[in-house]
This record gives C-alpha cells, structure tokens and sequence, in this order.
C-alpha cells in the first residue's frame, strides 16, 4: 500500500492583491501526474486545503476538477481533513457526493466518533490500511471553557484533550491491529519542538498551547500525518510522525524552504519506507533587503528560467530619509521577468534618549491584531507582565474565528 501524504494547499491564497491560481494549478499538475508515476493507492490531504472558509467559486472548480481527475488515476483512495483555515461546512457539503468517489471528506470532529476511521480496500476487497482521519481539534471538541483556570491550567487542559481524542480511536482500531493492518492518523496541530514559519502561519490556540509530543501519538499509529505547519519536517526525531508541509510558498518568509510531498510504503503491515518527493518550483519569491544601491544590484542578477512563473520580488529598502520616488527608481531597474510585488522602505531613526538605530517599517502590511496587541501590552505592562492577557487574547481571536467559520 503506498500512500502521499500533503497538507496546508491553502487554495485561494494570495499575496496582497496578487493570486496563486497560476502556481496552484502548476501544484495540482504534478502532483497528479506524480500519483500516475508512483501508483499511489491513497492521497492524504493534512487540512488547510482552502486559505479562507469562504472559497470563490473559481477556487472551489479548481479543487473540485482535481479530485475528478484523482477518481480517473490509479489512486483508489482520499483522504481530506479540515484544518484552521477551512470552514468544516464547506468542506463537509459535498461529501456524501465524494464518498461515491471513494474521497473521504472530515471538515470537523463528527457527531459519529467512529466515522474517523476509514478502512482502505485492494481490489479484491480485504482492509490494507486503516486511516484515523482527525481534523483539526477547535476547543470546542476537546475541552470545556472553564472559568478562572490559569494559563497552565488551560494549556494542560488543551493538550490532555488532543492526546485523549487520538487515545479514543484505539478501541476502534484494535482488531485491525490484531491482524496486523496498519493504521495511519492525521492531525493538523502544533507538535512540540516544531518549527513555523515567521510569517505565514497565525498563532493558533488550540494547536501552539497544546503542543503535543511525537511520544504522545499512541504506538499503534504507524505513521502520523501532520499538517499545519508549512516547512517539512519530523516531529522529535520520530520518523514517522512528520509534517508534509506547504507545496507552495506560501509567503516571502518560506522562500528558502525546499517544499515535498512524502511518500510513504507499507507491506505485511509494517512501516517499510519514507521518502520525500521534491515539489518543483512554479514561482519564485525573492526577498531584498539593503540600501537603495545593493537592491538595484540584487535586482539586477536574478536570473531568467524558461520553466517558470515571473519572479516575485519582496524590496525592503533601508534608508534614513524617505525616497518619494523609490517605486518609480525600483521599476526602472526591474528585468522583464521579475516583478517586484512588495516595495516597502524601512527608515533607521535615532530617538532622542536612545543611543541604538530603531528601525521603522513604513507599511501597515506587517502589522495583525495580535502584533498591535503584544505592542500596546508592551507599551502598558513591561514591568508587570502580561503572559495572561496574550494568551487570554489568542482564545478570542481563535473563538472569532470559529464563529466565522462556522457561519459560511
């Protein structure tokens, strides 16, 4: 049984006024000409597979012509979870459709605990795999608000409720085991000792306060696959418990990652092989940063490649006095096929009483609620501490957007 483990497509995505359609569909190409390659048996997609609860339709007849092209591949089996991003009703609308399509959608936690596991079949109809489909755990799912609990007390909470809600799909799973069929688990979670990227990825409550350990994943599970978060990576140097990441780069932060799907192969009901399949790049994002005179020179050597989409170009241009005409002066040394969709100018100013540089970016882009509100925590409580304020406002901000979700 050979499986492809993806997460966090986050269709729809785009940055500032730019969209990814064109890369999207460069993506959903090859990975399925690379299921027609490698004989994939099952497609796992690890949540996140919209950017927002609310897809424009153009975005929701990109996903949907895919998975009508994966039901005519050699791959017999999907498996779709919801993640932060995705609207569980979105993603739950069509399933019983799609499950005609052998594509097992769980936008949410289900009412039926048991609908989690999805046995996989070979031709001849005997179970091969067994996959525990866990979306994303909202609060909601695992815990109870409980009024005056400390920070520590609601972290511990969170995390004895992921690790228990993975803990109850044993009994589901057993007999499966008992004839030594393997079982794989999803989640899209924050795991301990990971690592995000710096800007392309909220600050979750759920799944950073939970933190669950690779050890906390019970043993039964095989393999555990992770999405959430966008770099590829294994979680505490267990190797079978790892995170695809994102197969685009999602934001300027990510343009260094070497983005992968994992394959990964069972026989006679074991682990028998991992290995990463490098995702080929359809754009790419450049970030320059420097005074006016290196980024035009930076500019100036980014190569042309016949393969792919024009280069984007994030410029953070460091001066002392405001350049009025920087875009106009950037353009003029741009190449035809770059295309600098991010000018920002970052002024270094001295204040009085300070005897270091402080650097000022003079653009609203960098700035979410939870940077406007850390900054005034700042600003009021630098003495006393506000550790229970932040925490208190990443619960609401991840009840807000439940509520938003929830309504699509």
């Amino acid at each position: 049984m050979r499986i492809l483990h993806t997460a966090d497509w986050h269709l729809g995505k785009r940055l500032g006024q730019y969209d990814r359609m064109e890369e999207h569909d460069s993506f959903l190409q090859w990975l399925l000409h690379t299921i027609n390659e490698q004989n994939i048996d099952v497609l796992i997609v690890a949540g996140d597979v919209f950017d927002t609860g609310n897809p424009s339709n153009a975005v929701l007849k990109q996903y949907y012509d895919f998975l009508w092209q994966v039901k005519n591949s050699c791959c017999r089996e999907m498996v779709i979870i919801g993640g932060n991003h995705d609207s569980a009703t979105t993603l739950n609308a069509p399933r019983d459709l799609l499950r005609l399509f052998n594509v097992h959608v769980l936008g949410g936690v289900p009412d039926r605990f048991e609908e989690q596991i999805i046995p996989v079949k070979d031709h001849s109809g005997d179970t091969k795999l067994v996959v525990c489909a866990v979306p994303f755990l909202r609060d909601r799912d695992i815990r109870l608000s409980v009024a005056g609990e400390t920070v520590q007390q609601r972290e511990q909470r969170i995390r004895e409720g992921i690790v228990a809600h993975y803990q109850n799909l044993l009994p589901y799973v057993s007999s499966y085991k008992e004839k030594h069929i393997p079982v794989l688990a999803t989640g899209h979670l924050f795991a301990a000792g990971s690592q995000p990227s710096p800007d392309s990825e909220k600050d979750i409550y759920v799944g950073n306060l939970g933190q669950v350990g690779g050890d906390q994943f019970p043993v039964e599970f095989n393999y555990v696959a992770l999405g959430h978060l966008h770099r590829p990576q294994v979680v505490n140097k267990m190797q079978h418990v790892r995170y695809a990441g994102s197969p685009i780069q999602l934001s300027f932060s990510e343009n260094e990652d070497n983005k992968v799907v994992v394959m990964v192969d069972f026989m006679n009901g074991q682990l028998a092989n991992i290995e990463e399949i490098p995702v080929p790049v359809s754009r790419r994002l450049i970030r320059i940063k420097g005074d006016l005179a290196t980024v035009k020179a930076k500019l100036s050597t980014i190569e042309s490649r016949t393969d792919e989409l024009p280069v984007w170009v994030e410029i953070q241009v460091e001066t002392a006095d405001y350049i009025y005409d920087l875009e106009e002066q950037i353009r003029q040394s741009t190449l035809s096929h770059v295309e600098p969709v991010f000018i920002r100018q970052i002024r270094t100013r001295t204040y009085q009483g300070v005897s270091e540089n402080i650097e000022v970016i003079l653009s609203l882009n960098d700035l979410n609620p939870l940077t406007v509100f850390e900054k005034k925590c700042k600003s009021d409580y630098a003495e006393t501490g506000y550790d229970d304020l932040m925490e208190t406002f990443k619960e609401a901000i991840e009840l807000m957007e439940d509520k938003n979700t929830d309504s699509v």
